[in-house]
């Protein structure tokens, strides 16, 4: 089964050893998902406007920003998987953002994927509505 597994986290001693870039990888799509999911229940009208819209919410200086309004407001833990992500060395190099900003958003999308794999959906939820509200304020 295509969805199998998703019902529960997997073990958080497994996550941890995750590789950071995987972390980020996953919670990447999650984000992407909650900040389109919010969007469209706005009610903007086409296809354009949403993927304009969204933009503002996951580009690495408003996910930056992001990290450092929660800095905090995260747990020990949360701000240890956030500077995993951070200080990861990537193959690819940012086109739209500078290299500070993009740490911190593969920080932030570390965060938000290892809190989606170890089944920490009411924790991941408040990061991401709090994230949406910081966007919104700016």
């Amino acid at each position: 089964m295509l969805l199998a597994g998703l019902e529960k986290g997997l073990e958080e001693k497994d996550v941890r050893m995750m590789s950071p870039l995987v972390l980020a990888y996953i919670g990447d799509a999650v984000y992407e998902v909650y900040v389109r999911n919010f969007l469209v229940r706005q009610g903007r009208a086409t296809v354009n406007d949403l993927h304009k819209e969204a933009t503002r919410y996951v580009k690495a200086q408003a996910q930056a920003e992001i990290v450092h309004v929660l800095e905090y407001e995260l747990t020990e833990e949360e701000w240890t998987v956030i500077k995993r992500g951070r200080n990861q060395k990537s193959a690819t190099t940012p086109k739209n953002a500078e290299l500070i900003d993009y740490k911190y958003a593969t920080g932030l999308e570390a965060l938000i994927g290892y809190l989606f794999l170890c089944g920490k959906t009411e924790r991941l939820v408040e990061i991401v509505k709090r994230a949406i509200d910081i966007i919104n304020r700016a």
